[in-house]
């Protein structure tokens, strides 16, 4: 029947093989008979080629089905094994298959029978996991193992009655005697397997719906179901969520599939890196390395560190990465999609709610829905706080729709996600500035200055990648507001990587603005980056001198002054106090002229420090304790903020002078103090010096605040003071 059909459509083997997706071979043993029940999937393609309907199409699929019934029955008698082939290069997922092999012993109430659902993303390898477990429990049950493809991410998942028809068939059930209802056909197969010990694979499951009627309802039979989706309606079943494999099974795996070929070291764990864990990507690098000899693996693993044409790499034969992701990603509604297509421009790695509905332009209503349809389908990762995120490879799969559906709109969206994100940093910045405190109403979620803090820290990839493309846009105003905003911020966070680049993009945009009052305040702000240990003092006065001559031809006061705090700083770090005190000196009285009391306060710090520096240890406690008094004199006109974050610095170079003058159990109660109230900051260097004199002061507990002080510097990344405090926990007595 089916060679006389293709004769009719006029096509050869060749031509129906490509219509149909079927191989010229199984075409070829179907037409000379010795294939005479092909699969249901494989004689609906072929009908679908044929474009066969009506009578011709039931008896085209009845024939096939009368011929996968008589080979049921002509098999030899015995236990059950409809497993697929598995893999000789599986790799890892112990303990996850531990987890498999403990369902066979799981107890479970009256009818409620023992399912293992097995839940993960594209390409994580759930088929190739669940089918290696069956192959190693089989000798657990006596009744053999059934497995069934449902096709739920598909176009055409398996319908309930089709299912429970091929599983009826299985267990030996003739044709005549499967009921035509589906609820009978589902009651005839729990009391069948009730009784047998078997294990049961339903593969690819797309819904409850199609799951629930093929669940065994009691007895020692297993079940095995694998998803995309986490079928979060599903009840009663054990749950197991497969993740990416590690770096090093991802190499073992690699190794393997490659087969003793040989590959340098290095080359392979870059390849494995740019796979991201997932088992699928893995298959397919590996098996072009594997099917092209002459390739260089050093060669491949340089293509597929260019982002822009990475996802091209990951195709082998009929394996393709992104055809694996687009299964899931048909099953969305369209809002859905769009809002996946336009997450890839956010230019980090998590993201909120907020920001999501952002970059989708969708209600934040309709942003939680498609957000949790993403999570389901395993196209995003939902993390601690309400936070999501793409694997490396979804992410440029998403980036790659936006630029195929949305060509024309993908600027637009990276423009308005680009520009929420410097307003609401700027606007979290400000909190911090004085004279601004509360923003406007335009980012109410930004209701106090915890919040904001919170934001700007969690968000920083964020707002720190839209500065960036801001500046490539052109937003220099939008970009310089946002890099002043961060300057009193920044000492809450002294030593976080990026501020030398917050405060250049700043310098940047004010330079493209043609604003050399802007430009001095943002080489000072470099200044102060320079200082923040380990400084480079050379750097320093280069910015405070560039800012100092812009300021005074710009008529710019304010950064004038600023300028020779800075230089006052980058003097202290040289050594070199008369000259810093001069400088600070002459900052203190311009920022007191002009009723900067935050500003006054923190050179008169300075000048304290040129004082200790200078052994003149009485008159630096003076200083210190007159700074303190403005910070703790709620009407000295200090911005509270800052006042708070001066206070416990006070404390310390307080606590560091009694130290100093013998005035032992003084310093250790200002120093305790200080540091209590450092303890609510971000690791910075002041705690950690404050900690470490701590350590010296106290013989009895030094060597615990050695320790204290170790850790924060370590967190700094000051190695060296860190393996200094370290040896002084050895030799502080206990």
């Amino acid at each position: 029947m089916l060679r006389g059909h293709r004769r009719a459509a006029r096509l050869t083997l060749e031509q129906l093989a490509e219509a149909s997706g079927v191989s010229v071979r199984t075409l070829s043993d179907v037409e000379r008979g010795r294939s005479k029940g092909p699969q249901h999937r494989t004689v609906t393609a072929l009908a679908d080629a044929l474009a066969l309907d009506g009578d011709a199409r039931i008896q085209f699929l009845e024939l096939a089905r009368d011929g996968r019934l008589a080979d049921h029955w002509n098999r030899p008698a015995g236990r059950l094994h409809e497993l697929p082939r598995g893999v000789e290069d599986f790799t890892g997922r112990s303990k996850e298959l531990i987890w498999v092999s403990d369902l066979v012993y799981t107890e479970s109430a009256p009818g409620v029978g023992v399912v293992g659902l097995i839940t993960g993303s594209a390409g994580l390898g759930k088929t190739a996991f669940a089918v290696r477990a069956a192959h190693a429990l089989l000798p657990s049950f006596p009744d053999g193992a059934v497995f069934l493809d449902l096709f739920g991410i598909s176009q055409r998942p398996l319908p309930v009655p089709d299912a429970l028809r091929a599983l009826l068939q299985t267990l030996g059930v003739p044709d005549q005697r499967i009921p035509p209802d589906a609820h009978k056909r589902a009651s005839l197969y729990r009391s069948l397997i009730r009784d047998r010990r078997m294990l049961v694979i339903l593969d690819n499951a797309g819904s409850e719906e199609q799951v629930r009627p093929l669940l065994p309802g009691g007895g020692a039979s297993r079940a095995l179901v694998t998803t995309r989706r986490l079928l979060a309606g599903l009840e009663g079943v054990r749950r197991l969520a497969l993740g990416p494999l590690g770096l090093t099974e991802s190499t073992h795996m690699l190794a393997g599939i490659l087969n003793g070929r040989v590959v340098d070291d290095a080359a392979l764990t870059r390849l494995a890196e740019s796979c991201g864990g997932l088992p699928l990507a893995l298959r397919i690098i590996g098996n072009r390395l594997l099917s092209r000899p002459d390739w260089d693996a050093a060669e491949l693993s340089t293509r597929l560190a260019a982002e822009e044409h990475r996802l091209d790499q990951f195709r082998a034969g009929d394996l393709r990465i992104a055809s694996a992701f687009m299964m899931s990603y048909e099953q969305l509604v369209p809002s859905a999609q769009q809002l996946f297509r336009r997450l890839a421009v956010l230019p980090g790695r998590d993201f909120d709610t907020a920001l999501a509905s952002v970059a989708g332009g969708l209600p934040l209503e309709d942003t939680w829905q498609a957000l949790d349809d993403l999570v389901d389908l395993g196209l995003l990762q939902d993390g601690t706080a309400g936070r999501y995120q793409f694997h490396d490879l979804v992410r440029l799969f998403a980036r790659d729709r936006l630029q195929v559906e949305e060509s024309d709109g993908a600027a637009a969206v990276l423009e308005r996600v680009t520009s929420w994100l410097l307003g609401m940093a700027t606007a979290a910045g400000r909190w911090f500035e004085p004279g601004y405190g509360r923003p406007d109403q335009d980012f109410p979620a930004l209701g106090s200055v915890e919040e904001a803090e919170q934001w700007l820290r969690v968000n920083v990839e964020h707002w720190l990648g839209a500065l960036r493309s801001g500046t490539i846009a052109g937003q220099y105003l939008m970009v310089l507001d946002c890099a002043e905003a961060m300057h009193w911020f920044s000492d809450r966070w002294a030593h976080a990587p990026h501020w030398r680049e917050v405060f250049s993009l700043g310098a940047d945009a004010a330079v493209a603005l043609a604003d050399p009052a802007q430009q001095a305040t943002q080489l000072n702000y470099l200044a102060w980056v320079h200082w923040v240990p380990p400084s480079d003092p050379e750097a320093m006065l280069r910015c405070t001198a560039q800012a100092l001559e812009l300021a005074e031809l710009s008529g710019a006061t304010a950064q004038v002054a600023a300028a020779h705090d800075y230089t006052s700083r980058a003097l202290l770090a040289l050594e070199r106090p008369d000259e810093a005190a001069a400088a600070a000196a002459v900052a203190a009285g311009m920022f007191q002229a002009a009723g900067d009391i935050d500003a006054y306060v923190q050179a008169l710090s300075l000048i304290g420090h040129s004082r200790r520096m200078q052994g003149r240890l009485s008159e630096a406690l003076q200083q210190y304790r007159r700074t303190l008094e403005l910070v703790d004199d709620e009407d000295s006109g200090m911005t509270r903020t800052i006042a708070a974050l001066c206070r416990p610095y006070a404390l310390m170079r307080i606590g560091q002078c009694l130290a100093g003058l013998d005035r032992r159990a003084e310093a250790v109660a200002a120093l305790i103090e200080a540091v209590e109230l450092m303890d609510a900051l971000q690791p910075n260097f002041r705690r950690a010096e404050a900690l470490e004199t701590l350590g010296a002061l106290l013989d009895d507990d030094g060597h615990h605040y050695y320790e204290r002080a170790a850790q924060a510097y370590r967190e700094i990344g000051d190695e060296a003071a860190s393996l200094r405090c370290e040896a002084s926990t050895c030799q502080s007595p206990r």
